[in-house]
């Protein structure tokens, strides 16, 4: 099997994670045993089916610990709990990063990521739908439709995550985080939001559309990265860190639909 060089925006999903020396692995070929290149000798290897019961499971944790704030929000009021959605968010980001930086901690760390951001997003939802009721499931219906969408154009080989590909949603992905990182800057320090992103005008809108289509398409790559992880035998810990990279990416999703659908309410 020849090896892919692999690339992706998500910056859980990074590239040449696959590439790391792996303990005791087979280089007898596929003769006799039946194991090919590449696969360990002692342990199990990542398997598509593995990554799709973890991400289940992690999303299973993310919706219901969204219930939870969710129910706290229409409780009392749901922008009484702002201070609980950026603190759950910075929590999360923080699991996140450490997720990252050693893949190994996916599977004693991802169910608390999807905890925690469960409970940010609830109080975002429960905000957004106390403005305009409905808005939430129809985001919630959007992600979904997206996201199964995508997955059938891919695995029809309708759209390939080719290189040429790959470096048009990496540089758009990049774009977005620096807009939103000097966002973040000018509202902190400055109190000077950055228009375009709040706006519910034309300019506002647009942006959110481009926004929300580039995330859609890191779905693409997140599909392709799981792929290439069960093409290359990964190590069985990889299920997490897949099914943890493609929770990231829904996520960002579902909030960049929501927030598009709200403008045009708005408007």
């Amino acid at each position: 099997m020849d090896k892919k060089t692999f690339k992706t925006s998500n910056p859980v999903l990074r590239e040449g994670v696959f590439d790391k020396p792996q303990e005791q692995v087979s280089d007898s070929g596929t003769g006799g045993s039946g194991v090919g290149a590449g696969v360990r000798a002692s342990g199990e290897s990542m398997t598509l089916q593995g990554t799709v019961n973890k991400s289940f499971l992690l999303l299973a944790i993310t919706v219901v610990a969204a219930g939870v704030t969710w129910h706290y929000a229409f409780a009392s009021s749901p922008a009484s709990l702002i201070p609980w959605a950026i603190g759950s968010s910075l929590v999360g980001l923080v699991v996140g990063l450490v997720i990252c930086m050693n893949d190994k901690m996916a599977p004693a760390l991802s169910p608390f990521y999807a905890a925690f951001k469960g409970l940010a997003i609830g109080c975002i939802s429960a905000f957004y739908e106390a403005k305009y009721p409905g808005l939430v499931v129809q985001s919630v219906g959007l992600t979904i439709c997206v996201f199964l969408g995508l997955l059938f154009l891919y695995t029809s080989k309708i759209v390939k995550a080719t290189e040429n590909f790959k470096l048009g949603v990496m540089s758009a992905t990049l774009g977005i985080f620096v807009l939103y990182l000097v966002n973040i800057v000018c509202v902190t320090f400055f109190h000077l939001p950055i228009k375009p992103i709040y706006d519910t005008g034309f300019v506002g809108i647009g942006l959110s559309l481009f926004i929300v289509t580039i995330a859609a398409l890191n779905l693409v790559l997140d599909f392709d990265f799981i792929e290439t992880g069960v093409e290359k035998h990964a190590a069985k810990h990889m299920e997490w860190y897949g099914a943890f990279g493609l929770l990231v990416t829904l996520i960002w999703l579902y909030l960049e639909i929501l927030r598009l659908l709200y403008k045009l309410r708005s408007k």
